[in-house]
């Protein structure tokens, strides 16, 4: 495969329909994409050098933080390459979402973990219907065809 441009790279992420984020040892953004924009309703302005717990609820952020630390200190996180994570989120306007994300950790030339990078994509459209489907079968009534 031919090496492509880095600004092509860096463009095509930038305009990326997901939610592209990129969080250094210490977990605050670095780096946050349109998609990141439409899904959690912040510019990239707004979150530049802020911690990540704005998008995680509150009840959850003690469990984040601790499985963060442990990942960046060990340089591996517990889920693999094609795991996916689904995971509740706030937006800006405080409206709570579902979504489902990959991450990846990001060593320096040493090898060790400098940042940790996630695609984020917003479910909470279809995790609404596939609830809604439930409800309906545990009342007993047939999905619709």
């Amino acid at each position: 495969m031919t090496e492509l441009d880095p600004a092509v790279v860096l463009g095509m992420a930038a305009r990326a329909p997901d939610g592209l984020v990129i969080v250094d040892r210490e977990g605050l953004i670095r780096y946050w994409n349109r998609g990141a924009e439409r899904i959690f309703g912040y510019s990239a302005e707004e979150v530049a050098g802020r911690s990540l717990d704005l998008i995680i609820p509150e009840k959850h952020r003690a469990r984040h933080g601790e499985g963060f630390v442990t990942a960046m200190a060990l340089g591996a996180s517990r889920y693999g390459e094609a795991d996916l994570l689904a995971v509740p989120a706030v937006r800006a306007d405080g409206r709570r979402l579902s979504i489902e994300f990959s991450v990846v950790l990001l060593a320096g030339p040493d090898g060790v973990a400098t940042h940790c990078g996630a695609v984020i994509r917003d479910v909470t459209a279809r995790r609404a219907r596939e609830k809604a489907r439930m409800r309906r079968g545990e009342a007993g009534e047939a999905p619709p065809a």
